[in-house]
């Protein structure tokens, strides 16, 4: 997997969060793409790293790759709340309480605006906001409890350029981001912060797969102040940072690691 190579390859000049050694995280849609990579980086930190995804096979090799360290995969789908309460709960109870929570799991699948039904709508939601909020209201008795904690919920800045043909799926990351504001108001008495990554065009191997073509990435280079290609190591950096005690003063905030994509073409 490319992007779990680049987070390997720099892991020597990677920043080191002491206050991240010995944190239980958890993080959904962990096995592959960005969420691969943000496991990866918990590790080199010395975390006790949960996470969840419907692909067991990228899942199970990923633990194989970062062994002998603890890392621990759970076999869930997201959209099924019951099921992610369970792994949750058994996490609390295996490691004590998730004091990193990052809510990563999405599926940003393209559709004609004319081809949008009511069904389809509740399943974007599902796959890419919904269990944003209830992991959140899972993990936070144990945080009150460990005196704190941190939690980052993955948006896009799809939403922020107004981007066409996903219309259900940056309405459910605009959303993040009041979700965010408002978790952050609620849990912040308990020494919980929220904040939100706020990704851009980040090189996935499902992008490769499924979108990328050499118009396309010449769109982005040229649309972007920065002019090379995000990995979704870049993202991970970030998360890194707002789980930390670096970032204690920071909650309620969305964190653009975008290239400047959104500044260049009109959104922000």
């Amino acid at each position: 997997m490319a992007s779990f190579a680049i987070a390997t390859a720099v892991a020597d000049t990677a920043a080191r969060y002491p206050s991240l050694a010995g944190r239980v995280v958890f993080v959904s849609g962990g096995g592959s793409g960005i969420g691969a990579d943000i496991v990866a980086r918990f590790v080199q930190q010395d975390a006790r790293v949960a996470f969840c995804d419907v692909a067991e096979e990228p899942a199970r090799a990923l633990v194989g790759r970062l062994a002998p360290a603890t890392v621990r995969y759970h076999a869930c789908d997201v959209r099924d709340i019951a099921a992610l309460r369970a792994v949750l709960d058994a996490i609390d109870k295996d490691w004590g309480a998730v004091t990193v929570l990052v809510n990563n799991a999405a599926r940003d699948d393209r559709h004609p605006l004319e081809s949008v039904t009511p069904e389809y709508w509740d399943e974007c939601f599902a796959v890419n906001l919904r269990h944003h909020f209830f992991a959140a209201q899972a993990v936070m008795p144990g945080m009150a409890r460990a005196g704190g904690g941190s939690i980052i919920n993955l948006g896009s800045v799809s939403w922020m350029r107004g981007t066409p043909g996903m219309v259900a799926y940056t309405a459910a990351k605009a959303a993040i981001c009041g979700l965010t504001r408002t978790l952050a108001r609620e849990l912040g008495p308990h020494n919980i912060r929220v904040n939100s990554i706020v990704p851009g065009a980040v090189d996935t191997p499902r992008q490769r797969a499924l979108w990328r073509t050499p118009q396309l990435e010449r769109e982005f280079l040229d649309q972007q102040c920065l002019k090379f290609r995000l990995v979704g190591d870049d993202i991970a950096r970030g998360v890194l940072f707002l789980a930390s005690d670096e970032a204690r003063g920071m909650t309620g905030h969305d964190l653009i690691i975008d290239a400047g994509l959104a500044q260049t073409s009109g959104g922000g």
